[in-house]
């Protein structure tokens, strides 16, 4: 069975910005099948709509990786807690489970079966930063991580790549991936 890592984009994201393509070669490098998908929907149409769109595009089994970015992050709580199978890893990345700020989340559920979160991946990290732009900071990442277990992993690095935040490179997921 060969090793998979699917990235997620973040709202309003696409997978040729930021650390996407680069983690994506970084990975395929080592041998791992990647999937970037695109999805302009993420985050616009409600979340008990688009998951199953989600679930349908890809396959996940025991070697696969999953990396959230922001709106791509929230989107893997549902993913995992929705799966049939248990991943190898999830690296949620400026990722949140309420509103960090006043606008709409339609990417986020009412409420989460932690349990079964927890119970669909083996390894998972918490990557925030202190001065996260959009709230999406340390205390969005605690409460996830307090819910879940894992590993916290606090930095001082804005959004982790936005419109305004070139982020080409992220070695840190490259070191965190097997």
């Amino acid at each position: 069975m060969t090793a998979k890592a699917i990235i997620f984009h973040g709202t309003g994201g696409h997978p040729e910005v930021v650390w996407y393509p680069w983690l994506g070669r970084r990975l395929a490098d080592r041998g791992y099948a990647v999937e970037i998908p695109h999805y302009p929907d993420l985050n616009v149409e409600p979340i008990d709509t688009f998951l199953p769109k989600v679930l349908a595009n890809h396959e996940f089994d025991e070697q696969t990786v999953l990396v959230g970015h922001s709106g791509g992050a929230a989107l893997l709580l549902a993913l995992l807690e929705h799966l049939d199978t248990t991943v190898s890893q999830a690296i949620l990345v400026a990722g949140y489970s309420t509103r960090p700020n006043t606008d709409e989340e339609p990417v986020l559920q009412p409420a989460y079966d932690w349990a079964a979160i927890r119970a669909s991946v083996r390894d998972i990290y918490f990557v925030n930063s202190r001065r996260d732009p959009y709230g999406c900071d340390e205390r969005q990442g605690r409460a996830m991580f307090e819910r879940l277990g894992g590993t916290q992993i606090v930095r001082d690095d804005g959004h982790f790549g936005d419109a305004d935040q070139p982020y080409e490179s992220f070695e840190l997921l490259d070191r965190l991936i097997p």
